[in-house]
């Protein structure tokens, strides 16, 4: 697939950490419980840390008890592409970043009690948080 952000390997590996390169680029898996994002409540925007681009919204996130973030649905459809993932003698769905291809983690139907049913389990490795602005008391 075409992205529209298209970087060389060599960009990416000066921009990204080797612990983000890893999970990002090259479709890795950080620990579980170990995600600086995995006990993030506030209200806020999850972005690509890869590029930047939008994927999930703090509301949709909910603890799904993975020991990893979890949400239940992204931003928009069309911000996440989905892809069959045969690796380590399984098949599973693998979620990338739409505008860059980066390795987000994988969606699973099992989100009960969620809107969707969906458990989008995400690598705290590849996402960015935003806050969102508190707006001072008149």
């Amino acid at each position: 697939m075409s992205y529209a952000v298209n970087k060389p390997d060599s960009e990416w590996r000066a921009e990204l950490t080797p612990q983000e390169y890893h999970v990002l680029r090259e479709a890795g898996t950080e620990r579980a419980y170990t995600g600086e994002l995995l006990d993030e409540g506030r209200a806020g925007l999850y972005t690509c840390r890869a590029c930047g681009s939008e994927l999930f919204k703090a509301g949709t996130k909910f603890d799904s008890g993975c020991g990893w973030p979890s949400f239940y649905e992204s931003v928009r459809p069309d911000a996440v592409e989905l892809l069959e993932d045969r690796s380590l003698g399984m098949v599973r769905t693998e979620v990338r970043c739409a505008n860059c291809g980066s390795h987000l983690g994988h969606v699973f139907p099992d989100g009960f009690g969620t809107p969707t049913g969906d458990r989008y389990c995400m690598n705290s490795l590849s996402l960015s948080f935003t806050p969102e602005e508190e707006t001072p008391a008149e």
